[in-house]
Protein backbone atom coordinates (compact mmCIF):
# COMPACT_ATOMS: atom_id res chain seq x y z
CA UNK A 1 0.00 0.00 0.00
CA UNK A 2 1.02 3.71 -0.81
CA UNK A 3 -0.08 6.43 1.23
CA UNK A 4 -0.20 9.96 0.56
CA UNK A 5 -0.92 12.76 2.72
CA UNK A 6 -2.01 16.06 2.35
CA UNK A 7 -3.70 18.80 4.25
CA UNK A 8 -7.63 19.85 2.72
CA UNK A 9 -7.87 22.91 4.53
CA UNK A 10 -10.48 23.39 7.62
CA UNK A 11 -8.99 20.78 10.01
CA UNK A 12 -9.36 18.09 7.03
CA UNK A 13 -6.43 15.60 5.86
CA UNK A 14 -6.80 14.21 2.28
CA UNK A 15 -5.11 10.46 2.28
CA UNK A 16 -4.71 9.04 -1.55
CA UNK A 17 -4.09 5.71 -0.63
CA UNK A 18 -2.84 3.13 -3.42
CA UNK A 19 -3.06 -0.67 -3.60
CA UNK A 20 -0.57 -2.28 -5.52
CA UNK A 21 -2.40 -4.54 -8.93
CA UNK A 22 -1.40 -7.79 -7.25
CA UNK A 23 -3.42 -7.11 -4.38
CA UNK A 24 -6.40 -5.60 -5.92
CA UNK A 25 -6.34 -8.06 -8.49
CA UNK A 26 -6.37 -11.04 -5.37
CA UNK A 27 -9.70 -8.77 -3.67
CA UNK A 28 -11.30 -8.74 -7.64
CA UNK A 29 -10.96 -12.67 -7.30
CA UNK A 30 -12.81 -13.00 -3.85
CA UNK A 31 -15.26 -10.64 -5.02
CA UNK A 32 -16.11 -12.73 -7.93
CA UNK A 33 -16.22 -16.20 -6.10
CA UNK A 34 -18.86 -14.36 -3.29
CA UNK A 35 -20.55 -13.06 -6.07
CA UNK A 36 -20.98 -16.63 -7.95
CA UNK A 37 -22.35 -17.69 -4.37
CA UNK A 38 -25.18 -15.32 -4.14
CA UNK A 39 -26.67 -15.54 -7.34
CA UNK A 40 -28.09 -18.21 -9.71
CA UNK A 41 -26.87 -19.16 -12.83
CA UNK A 42 -28.61 -21.00 -15.38
CA UNK A 43 -26.99 -23.91 -15.85
CA UNK A 44 -24.20 -24.07 -13.22
CA UNK A 45 -24.49 -24.78 -9.49
CA UNK A 46 -23.99 -22.01 -6.81
CA UNK A 47 -19.56 -20.63 -6.52
CA UNK A 48 -19.39 -23.05 -9.65
CA UNK A 49 -19.69 -20.76 -12.37
CA UNK A 50 -16.36 -19.59 -14.29
CA UNK A 51 -15.43 -15.68 -13.42
CA UNK A 52 -16.38 -15.02 -17.20
CA UNK A 53 -19.70 -16.33 -16.69
CA UNK A 54 -20.83 -14.42 -13.68
CA UNK A 55 -19.37 -11.12 -15.52
CA UNK A 56 -21.66 -11.70 -17.95
CA UNK A 57 -24.36 -12.32 -15.67
CA UNK A 58 -23.68 -9.12 -13.21
CA UNK A 59 -21.25 -7.14 -15.30
CA UNK A 60 -17.44 -5.96 -14.51
CA UNK A 61 -19.01 -3.08 -12.76
CA UNK A 62 -20.38 -4.81 -10.31
CA UNK A 63 -17.70 -6.90 -8.89
CA UNK A 64 -15.40 -4.21 -9.00
CA UNK A 65 -17.51 -2.48 -6.68
CA UNK A 66 -17.79 -5.84 -4.69
CA UNK A 67 -14.06 -5.52 -4.19
CA UNK A 68 -13.81 -1.94 -3.36
CA UNK A 69 -16.27 -2.50 -0.86
CA UNK A 70 -14.74 -5.17 0.79
CA UNK A 71 -11.10 -4.12 0.26
CA UNK A 72 -11.77 -0.64 0.41
CA UNK A 73 -12.41 -0.39 4.62
CA UNK A 74 -9.57 -2.88 5.32
CA UNK A 75 -6.40 -0.95 3.50
CA UNK A 76 -8.10 2.38 4.82
CA UNK A 77 -7.61 1.15 8.41
CA UNK A 78 -3.99 0.01 7.85
CA UNK A 79 -3.52 3.69 7.03
CA UNK A 80 -5.55 5.01 9.72
CA UNK A 81 -2.59 2.69 12.22
CA UNK A 82 0.13 3.62 10.22
CA UNK A 83 -0.65 7.09 10.79
CA UNK A 84 -1.81 6.86 13.98
CA UNK A 85 -4.82 9.17 13.07
CA UNK A 86 -8.38 9.20 15.68
CA UNK A 87 -10.92 10.52 13.70
CA UNK A 88 -13.67 13.19 14.55
CA UNK A 89 -15.95 12.33 12.20
CA UNK A 90 -16.88 9.33 9.53
CA UNK A 91 -14.53 9.76 6.86
CA UNK A 92 -15.56 10.48 3.48
CA UNK A 93 -14.30 8.75 0.02
CA UNK A 94 -13.52 9.64 -3.32
CA UNK A 95 -13.13 6.78 -5.66
CA UNK A 96 -9.70 7.73 -7.80
CA UNK A 97 -9.07 4.36 -10.11
CA UNK A 98 -11.06 1.55 -9.50
CA UNK A 99 -10.20 -0.41 -12.58
CA UNK A 100 -8.84 -4.45 -13.27
CA UNK A 101 -5.19 -4.69 -14.19
CA UNK A 102 -4.18 -1.38 -12.77
CA UNK A 103 -3.69 -0.28 -9.16
CA UNK A 104 -6.55 0.71 -7.03
CA UNK A 105 -6.45 4.46 -6.02
CA UNK A 106 -9.30 5.98 -3.69
CA UNK A 107 -8.88 9.02 -1.93
CA UNK A 108 -10.27 9.23 1.93
CA UNK A 109 -11.18 12.76 3.27
CA UNK A 110 -10.77 12.52 7.07
CA UNK A 111 -11.25 14.98 10.07
CA UNK A 112 -8.37 13.87 12.44
CA UNK A 113 -9.23 15.04 16.67
CA UNK A 114 -7.42 18.14 17.60
CA UNK A 115 -4.51 18.15 19.39
CA UNK A 116 -5.33 19.02 22.79
CA UNK A 117 -2.84 20.70 25.96
CA UNK A 118 -3.82 20.82 28.87
CA UNK A 119 -4.22 22.97 31.29
CA UNK A 120 -3.92 22.55 35.13
CA UNK A 121 -6.84 19.97 36.30
CA UNK A 122 -5.04 18.46 39.30
CA UNK A 123 -5.07 20.83 42.35
CA UNK A 124 -7.95 23.10 41.27
CA UNK A 125 -9.41 25.34 43.99
CA UNK A 126 -13.48 24.82 43.92
CA UNK A 127 -15.65 25.90 46.52
CA UNK A 128 -17.73 23.48 47.64
CA UNK A 129 -21.28 25.02 48.67
CA UNK A 130 -23.95 23.73 50.79
CA UNK A 131 -26.98 25.35 51.08
CA UNK A 132 -28.29 25.99 54.46
CA UNK A 133 -31.89 24.69 55.16
CA UNK A 134 -34.29 27.61 56.46
CA UNK A 135 -37.01 26.97 58.99
CA UNK A 136 -38.88 28.83 56.18
CA UNK A 137 -38.16 26.13 53.40
CA UNK A 138 -39.25 23.40 55.54
CA UNK A 139 -42.70 24.79 56.73
CA UNK A 140 -42.91 25.83 52.96
CA UNK A 141 -42.35 21.91 52.26
CA UNK A 142 -44.66 20.62 54.90
CA UNK A 143 -47.03 23.37 53.41
CA UNK A 144 -47.18 21.87 50.13
CA UNK A 145 -48.14 18.75 51.92
CA UNK A 146 -51.05 20.38 53.45
CA UNK A 147 -51.90 21.31 49.83
CA UNK A 148 -52.28 17.95 48.70
CA UNK A 149 -55.21 17.18 51.36
CA UNK A 150 -57.00 20.64 50.70
CA UNK A 151 -60.30 20.98 49.94
CA UNK A 152 -62.00 23.86 47.40
CA UNK A 153 -64.44 25.78 48.68
CA UNK A 154 -66.85 28.42 47.71
CA UNK A 155 -65.44 31.70 48.63
CA UNK A 156 -67.69 33.74 50.61
CA UNK A 157 -69.79 35.89 48.81
CA UNK A 158 -68.11 38.94 47.50
CA UNK A 159 -64.68 38.16 47.78
CA UNK A 160 -62.40 38.62 45.85
CA UNK A 161 -60.28 36.76 43.56
CA UNK A 162 -56.27 35.72 44.58
CA UNK A 163 -53.71 33.86 43.72
CA UNK A 164 -54.19 30.10 44.07
CA UNK A 165 -58.22 30.69 43.74
CA UNK A 166 -60.08 28.57 40.89
CA UNK A 167 -62.58 30.76 39.16
CA UNK A 168 -65.13 29.63 36.89
CA UNK A 169 -65.48 31.88 33.82
CA UNK A 170 -66.84 32.44 30.58
CA UNK A 171 -64.54 34.52 27.69
CA UNK A 172 -64.26 35.22 24.24
CA UNK A 173 -60.92 36.49 22.89
CA UNK A 174 -60.88 39.50 19.95
CA UNK A 175 -57.84 40.37 17.86
CA UNK A 176 -58.48 43.70 15.66
CA UNK A 177 -61.95 43.64 17.10
CA UNK A 178 -62.51 40.50 15.86
CA UNK A 179 -63.56 36.83 17.26
CA UNK A 180 -60.90 34.93 16.33
CA UNK A 181 -61.22 30.76 16.42
CA UNK A 182 -60.09 29.09 19.57
CA UNK A 183 -60.58 31.68 21.97
CA UNK A 184 -64.08 31.18 23.49
CA UNK A 185 -64.26 29.10 26.80
CA UNK A 186 -67.28 28.33 28.46
CA UNK A 187 -67.79 27.83 32.30
CA UNK A 188 -64.02 27.59 31.84
CA UNK A 189 -62.18 26.27 35.53
CA UNK A 190 -59.12 28.27 35.67
CA UNK A 191 -56.62 28.16 38.46
CA UNK A 192 -55.34 31.84 39.17
CA UNK A 193 -51.13 31.16 39.27
CA UNK A 194 -50.88 27.76 36.90
CA UNK A 195 -49.66 29.49 34.39
CA UNK A 196 -52.09 28.02 31.78
CA UNK A 197 -53.38 31.05 29.79
CA UNK A 198 -51.15 33.78 28.27
CA UNK A 199 -48.64 35.53 29.86
CA UNK A 200 -50.60 38.65 31.89
CA UNK A 201 -53.94 36.70 31.79
CA UNK A 202 -54.54 35.25 35.08
CA UNK A 203 -53.38 38.35 37.00
CA UNK A 204 -55.64 40.67 35.25
CA UNK A 205 -58.48 38.35 37.17
CA UNK A 206 -56.95 38.82 40.62
CA UNK A 207 -59.24 40.86 42.60
CA UNK A 208 -62.63 40.19 40.31
CA UNK A 209 -65.35 38.96 42.30
CA UNK A 210 -68.28 36.30 41.37
CA UNK A 211 -70.54 37.83 38.59
CA UNK A 212 -68.59 40.63 37.30
CA UNK A 213 -67.61 41.08 33.73
CA UNK A 214 -63.76 42.18 33.34
CA UNK A 215 -61.59 42.83 30.17
CA UNK A 216 -58.11 41.41 29.81
CA UNK A 217 -55.90 42.61 27.70
CA UNK A 218 -52.76 40.49 26.47
CA UNK A 219 -50.18 40.29 23.93
CA UNK A 220 -49.91 36.75 22.40
CA UNK A 221 -46.00 35.86 22.58
CA UNK A 222 -44.12 36.34 19.30
CA UNK A 223 -43.34 32.48 19.53
CA UNK A 224 -47.10 31.33 20.11
CA UNK A 225 -47.45 28.27 18.18
CA UNK A 226 -50.39 29.83 16.16
CA UNK A 227 -48.77 31.94 13.68
CA UNK A 228 -52.09 34.19 13.05
CA UNK A 229 -52.24 35.23 16.36
CA UNK A 230 -48.44 35.46 17.51
CA UNK A 231 -47.19 38.83 18.52
CA UNK A 232 -51.26 40.16 18.70
CA UNK A 233 -52.49 42.11 21.09
CA UNK A 234 -55.96 41.01 22.28
CA UNK A 235 -58.88 41.35 24.44
CA UNK A 236 -60.66 38.80 26.52
CA UNK A 237 -64.01 40.00 27.56
CA UNK A 238 -64.82 37.57 30.61
CA UNK A 239 -67.53 36.53 33.23
CA UNK A 240 -66.57 35.35 36.04
CA UNK A 241 -69.37 32.58 37.50
CA UNK A 242 -67.80 30.96 40.89
CA UNK A 243 -64.25 31.68 42.69
CA UNK A 244 -63.52 28.78 45.18
CA UNK A 245 -60.20 28.71 47.18
CA UNK A 246 -57.84 26.14 48.62
CA UNK A 247 -58.41 25.12 52.24
CA UNK A 248 -55.49 24.30 53.75
CA UNK A 249 -56.06 21.19 57.22
CA UNK A 250 -54.74 22.32 60.18
CA UNK A 251 -50.93 21.69 60.91
CA UNK A 252 -51.83 19.40 64.18
CA UNK A 253 -50.75 15.84 64.99
CA UNK A 254 -53.93 14.67 63.32
CA UNK A 255 -52.83 15.89 59.90
CA UNK A 256 -49.65 14.50 60.54
CA UNK A 257 -50.84 11.07 61.01
CA UNK A 258 -53.44 11.05 58.26
CA UNK A 259 -50.17 12.92 55.69
CA UNK A 260 -46.80 10.80 56.98
CA UNK A 261 -46.24 8.08 59.03
CA UNK A 262 -45.25 9.98 61.85
CA UNK A 263 -47.38 10.68 64.69
CA UNK A 264 -46.70 14.47 65.88
CA UNK A 265 -45.74 17.49 63.80
CA UNK A 266 -41.99 17.72 65.49
CA UNK A 267 -40.85 14.22 64.05
CA UNK A 268 -42.29 14.86 60.93
CA UNK A 269 -40.46 18.58 61.14
CA UNK A 270 -37.10 16.76 62.70
CA UNK A 271 -37.52 14.39 59.10
CA UNK A 272 -38.56 16.93 56.41
CA UNK A 273 -35.28 18.77 57.53
CA UNK A 274 -32.60 15.91 57.48
CA UNK A 275 -34.12 15.09 54.17
CA UNK A 276 -33.73 18.42 52.92
CA UNK A 277 -29.70 18.23 54.28
CA UNK A 278 -29.31 15.19 52.89
CA UNK A 279 -30.55 16.60 49.47
CA UNK A 280 -28.76 19.82 49.88
CA UNK A 281 -24.92 17.77 50.58
CA UNK A 282 -26.01 15.79 47.47
CA UNK A 283 -26.44 18.63 45.31
CA UNK A 284 -23.00 20.23 46.88
CA UNK A 285 -21.23 17.34 45.80
CA UNK A 286 -22.71 17.47 42.24
CA UNK A 287 -22.04 21.28 41.67
CA UNK A 288 -18.75 20.85 42.93
CA UNK A 289 -18.07 18.19 40.37
CA UNK A 290 -19.45 20.21 37.32
CA UNK A 291 -17.97 23.06 38.63
CA UNK A 292 -14.87 21.11 38.60
CA UNK A 293 -14.98 18.92 35.35
CA UNK A 294 -15.93 23.30 33.56
CA UNK A 295 -12.88 24.30 34.89
CA UNK A 296 -10.57 21.95 33.74
CA UNK A 297 -12.09 22.15 30.28
CA UNK A 298 -11.65 25.82 30.64
CA UNK A 299 -7.50 25.36 30.85
CA UNK A 300 -7.14 23.45 27.77
CA UNK A 301 -6.50 24.92 24.49
CA UNK A 302 -7.47 23.22 22.12
CA UNK A 303 -8.90 24.19 18.03
CA UNK A 304 -11.91 22.59 17.68
CA UNK A 305 -13.16 21.19 14.17
CA UNK A 306 -16.69 22.77 13.61
CA UNK A 307 -17.85 19.38 12.08
CA UNK A 308 -17.79 17.89 15.60
CA UNK A 309 -19.71 20.52 17.13
CA UNK A 310 -22.68 19.71 14.49
CA UNK A 311 -22.14 16.20 14.79
CA UNK A 312 -22.77 16.82 18.63
CA UNK A 313 -25.41 18.94 18.03
CA UNK A 314 -27.51 15.99 15.38
CA UNK A 315 -26.61 13.83 18.38
CA UNK A 316 -28.77 16.01 20.70
CA UNK A 317 -31.42 17.03 18.30
CA UNK A 318 -31.84 12.76 17.69
CA UNK A 319 -31.88 12.39 21.56
CA UNK A 320 -34.48 14.61 21.81
CA UNK A 321 -36.70 13.04 19.20
CA UNK A 322 -36.71 9.83 21.27
CA UNK A 323 -37.64 11.59 24.27
CA UNK A 324 -40.78 13.05 22.25
CA UNK A 325 -41.33 9.55 20.65
CA UNK A 326 -41.41 8.22 23.94
CA UNK A 327 -43.87 10.35 25.37
CA UNK A 328 -46.15 9.88 22.32
CA UNK A 329 -44.93 13.50 20.35
CA UNK A 330 -43.79 13.58 17.03
CA UNK A 331 -40.46 15.60 16.49
CA UNK A 332 -42.47 17.89 13.62
CA UNK A 333 -45.00 18.63 15.92
CA UNK A 334 -42.73 19.79 18.88
CA UNK A 335 -41.36 22.17 16.62
CA UNK A 336 -44.59 23.20 15.24
CA UNK A 337 -46.06 24.17 18.99
CA UNK A 338 -42.22 25.35 19.93
CA UNK A 339 -42.84 28.01 17.55
CA UNK A 340 -38.84 26.55 16.25
CA UNK A 341 -37.44 25.14 13.24
CA UNK A 342 -34.26 22.83 12.52
CA UNK A 343 -32.10 25.84 12.06
CA UNK A 344 -33.36 27.79 15.33
CA UNK A 345 -33.15 24.56 17.15
CA UNK A 346 -29.39 23.92 15.77
CA UNK A 347 -28.48 27.19 16.95
CA UNK A 348 -30.22 26.68 20.47
CA UNK A 349 -27.96 24.03 20.48
CA UNK A 350 -24.86 25.17 19.40
CA UNK A 351 -23.29 26.35 22.73
CA UNK A 352 -24.29 23.56 24.89
CA UNK A 353 -22.56 21.43 22.09
CA UNK A 354 -19.25 23.05 22.10
CA UNK A 355 -19.26 23.35 25.75
CA UNK A 356 -19.75 19.31 26.08
CA UNK A 357 -17.35 18.51 23.26
CA UNK A 358 -14.83 20.73 24.40
CA UNK A 359 -15.23 18.64 27.77
CA UNK A 360 -15.05 14.87 26.14
CA UNK A 361 -11.49 16.47 24.77
CA UNK A 362 -10.31 17.34 28.00
CA UNK A 363 -11.39 14.47 29.71
CA UNK A 364 -9.62 12.31 27.05
CA UNK A 365 -6.54 13.89 27.00
CA UNK A 366 -6.59 13.54 30.95
CA UNK A 367 -7.21 9.61 30.93
CA UNK A 368 -3.97 9.85 28.42
CA UNK A 369 -2.11 11.65 30.50
CA UNK A 370 -3.14 9.98 33.45
CA UNK A 371 -2.81 6.42 31.90
CA UNK A 372 -6.32 6.10 33.31
CA UNK A 373 -7.76 2.16 32.00
CA UNK A 374 -11.14 1.05 31.72
CA UNK A 375 -10.85 -2.82 33.18
CA UNK A 376 -13.01 -5.39 32.56
CA UNK A 377 -14.21 -4.86 36.25
CA UNK A 378 -15.70 -1.14 35.61
CA UNK A 379 -17.87 -2.49 32.17
CA UNK A 380 -19.04 -5.18 34.61
CA UNK A 381 -19.98 -2.58 37.20
CA UNK A 382 -21.57 -0.10 34.31
CA UNK A 383 -23.44 -2.99 32.93
CA UNK A 384 -24.46 -3.70 36.74
CA UNK A 385 -25.69 -0.02 37.14
CA UNK A 386 -27.66 -0.17 34.23
CA UNK A 387 -29.31 -3.47 34.45
CA UNK A 388 -30.91 -1.86 38.33
CA UNK A 389 -32.03 1.15 36.30
CA UNK A 390 -34.39 -0.82 33.77
CA UNK A 391 -34.89 -3.25 36.07
CA UNK A 392 -33.20 -6.31 34.11
CA UNK A 393 -30.84 -8.65 34.81
CA UNK A 394 -27.10 -8.09 33.91
CA UNK A 395 -26.35 -10.58 31.96
CA UNK A 396 -29.46 -9.46 29.58
CA UNK A 397 -28.19 -6.20 29.70
CA UNK A 398 -24.96 -7.22 28.69
CA UNK A 399 -26.59 -9.05 25.55
CA UNK A 400 -27.95 -6.17 24.58
CA UNK A 401 -24.85 -4.23 24.68
CA UNK A 402 -23.18 -6.58 22.35
CA UNK A 403 -25.26 -7.55 19.94
CA UNK A 404 -25.45 -3.59 19.50
CA UNK A 405 -22.03 -3.14 18.96
CA UNK A 406 -22.27 -0.36 21.83
CA UNK A 407 -19.46 -1.80 24.14
CA UNK A 408 -16.76 0.91 22.94
CA UNK A 409 -19.12 3.34 23.93
CA UNK A 410 -19.97 2.23 27.79
CA UNK A 411 -16.04 1.94 27.46
CA UNK A 412 -16.08 5.78 26.50
CA UNK A 413 -18.51 6.45 28.83
CA UNK A 414 -16.60 4.51 31.68
CA UNK A 415 -13.52 6.34 30.93
CA UNK A 416 -15.00 9.22 30.94
CA UNK A 417 -16.84 8.83 34.50
CA UNK A 418 -13.68 7.65 35.93
CA UNK A 419 -11.57 10.53 34.43
CA UNK A 420 -13.75 13.13 35.91
CA UNK A 421 -13.31 11.12 39.55
CA UNK A 422 -10.01 11.28 38.99
CA UNK A 423 -10.28 15.52 39.18
CA UNK A 424 -12.37 15.59 41.78
CA UNK A 425 -10.67 13.57 44.11
CA UNK A 426 -7.49 15.63 43.06
CA UNK A 427 -9.39 18.79 43.94
CA UNK A 428 -7.37 21.05 46.21
CA UNK A 429 -7.71 20.76 49.95
CA UNK A 430 -10.67 22.67 51.03
CA UNK A 431 -9.68 25.57 54.14
CA UNK A 432 -11.06 25.00 57.42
Amino acid sequence: MKLTKENGGNHEVVLTIEVPTEEWSKAIAAAVKRIANQVNIHGFRRGKAPRRIVEREVGLAAILDEAYEKLGPKVFNEAMDEEKLELATYPKFERVTVEEDKPLVFKAIVTPKPEVKLGEYKGLKIEKKTEEVTEEQVAQHIDKMRERQAKLVDAPEGAAAKKGDLVTLDFKGFTDGEAFEGGEGKDYPLQIGSGSFIPGFEDQLVGAKAGEEREVKVKFPEDYHEKKLAGKDAVFKCVIHAIRHKELPALDDAFVEKASVFHTVDELKKDVREKMEKAAATKAENDLRVAAIDKAAENITVDIPQVMIEDRITQMIQELAMRLEQQGMKFEQYLQYSGSDMTKLRNEYRETATKNVRTDLMLEAVAKAENIKVEPADLDGEVAMMAQMYGAKPAQVRKIVVEQGRVGDLAVTVMRRKTAKFIVDHLAAQEA
